[in-house]
């Protein structure tokens, strides 16, 4: 069971990630080595796909991207990401939120339990398989939306 914790959604404009079509990333592969090497901003963890729980967007895949496709034949859109955590690490510099930066301070893997980065990772002390997620799709094709859903983790 989930705890209580509060929710404060906040828009934020993502990519896909591992399943960037070649051809894309062809065109935009220097241009995220630049971004890396002036800001250590790599484009799958820190400018593609937004960690935690979500609606919308792009799954924030563990393993090897699962689109699941409708009986249709049409590949269903993801709807909504439930996560272990809202971040992985402590220097995702773009989806910790401003607000929780300063908190983020000496944050480490070793840190004690009891260091503020900690609760704002899983504020819902989540723990779906080893810090995995779950993915819910919906097929916006077909009048009865069927949905599909699914889980990866590390």
């Amino acid at each position: 069971m989930p705890d209580a914790c509060v929710v404060d959604p906040e828009r934020v404009v993502e990519y896909p990630s591992y399943d960037l079509p070649r051809e894309v990333w062809s065109q935009i592969q220097e241009a995220a080595r630049q971004v890396e090497a002036d800001h250590g901003w790599e484009y799958d963890t820190d400018l593609a796909v937004a960690s935690g729980i979500k609606v919308g967007g792009y799954p924030g895949w563990t393993q090897s991207p699962d689109w699941p496709v409708c009986m249709c034949g049409a590949r269903m859109e993801h709807l909504l990401t439930i996560a272990t955590w809202e971040f992985s690490r402590g220097d995702e510099r773009r989806w910790v939120p401003l607000e929780d930066r300063p908190a983020m301070i000496g944050w480490g893997f070793d840190s004690p339990d009891d260091h503020p980065w900690r609760s704002l990772q899983n504020p819902a002390g989540l723990m779906l398989g080893d810090a995995g997620g779950i993915y819910i799709f919906v097929c916006i094709s077909c009048p009865e939306r069927p949905h599909d859903h699914r889980f990866d983790c590390f």
